[in-house]
């Protein structure tokens, strides 16, 4: 029989538990973080091996944030409870990182803007489109989800995508969506779409300094593709 190391027989230092009392959150790997978070292997492999081929198998932290909870629950030495507890420590990670980044932020640049929704919007298996709210010194007031499907000039009202802003008398706005496919090259629809954007942001003296297309760790701004003036 093919023997397997088990998690308590390495060396307390090498063990994720024990670094991370020792070393700190930081020092730790991803497969070592999402170890301490499964808890368990199985016989035939330990907790940090399984750790590394789902990693492997969903392609690193994006993908195993996309997968679904029948997926993961497909996948050997997982099941449902520890399913379950990916799922809730993904979701965990995601509203941490919105409720942080929407604590008087400053957009001053496309990078400012897309870095505050890349690790979110970038894992998504369909098109979101979000408009973020800016007061008249550019601090981001807060974060809206508008639509969930396609995107393009034909879905999008003028009333639905400006109601936060209307509401909560913002000057500007920057509209974000996603492409699923991971890349974030506009397509004609989106810059048909953008231009319906900005005539209805002027008809209601809103500006839309931006609209940002999030792909796969990269992004596409078309103020500076100089399609938004």
């Amino acid at each position: 029989m093919e023997y397997h190391i088990r998690i308590s027989e390495l060396p307390t230092s090498e063990r994720p538990r024990e670094r991370l009392k020792q070393s700190g959150v930081t020092s730790l790997s991803n497969s070592e973080l999402l170890a301490i978070i499964l808890r368990t292997g199985t016989h035939a492999e330990n907790v940090l091996g399984l750790a590394n081929r789902l990693l492997v198998k969903f392609g690193g932290l994006p993908g195993l944030s996309r997968a679904s909870f029948n997926e993961l629950c497909n996948e050997h030495g997982v099941g449902q409870a520890k399913a379950a507890q990916l799922k809730a420590a993904m979701e965990l990670g995601r509203r941490s990182a919105s409720t942080q980044t929407e604590e008087k932020t400053t957009i001053r640049s496309p990078q400012d803007a897309a870095s505050l929704v890349m690790s979110d919007m970038g894992a998504l298996q369909q098109e979101h489109l979000r408009v973020m709210l800016l007061n008249s010194k550019n601090h981001l007031i807060s974060i809206h989800e508008v639509y969930k499907g396609n995107v393009n000039a034909s879905t999008i009202r003028t009333s639905e995508l400006f109601r936060s802003a209307v509401r909560e008398n913002c000057p500007a706005v920057i509209v974000v969506h996603n492409h699923p496919s991971g890349e974030p090259e506009p397509s004609n629809d989106d810059i048909i779409a953008t231009e319906h954007m900005i005539k209805g942001g002027k008809a209601l003296d809103i500006e839309v300094l931006d609209h940002i297309i999030i792909g796969n760790h990269k992004y596409v701004s078309l103020k500076e593709r100089g399609i938004i003036s």
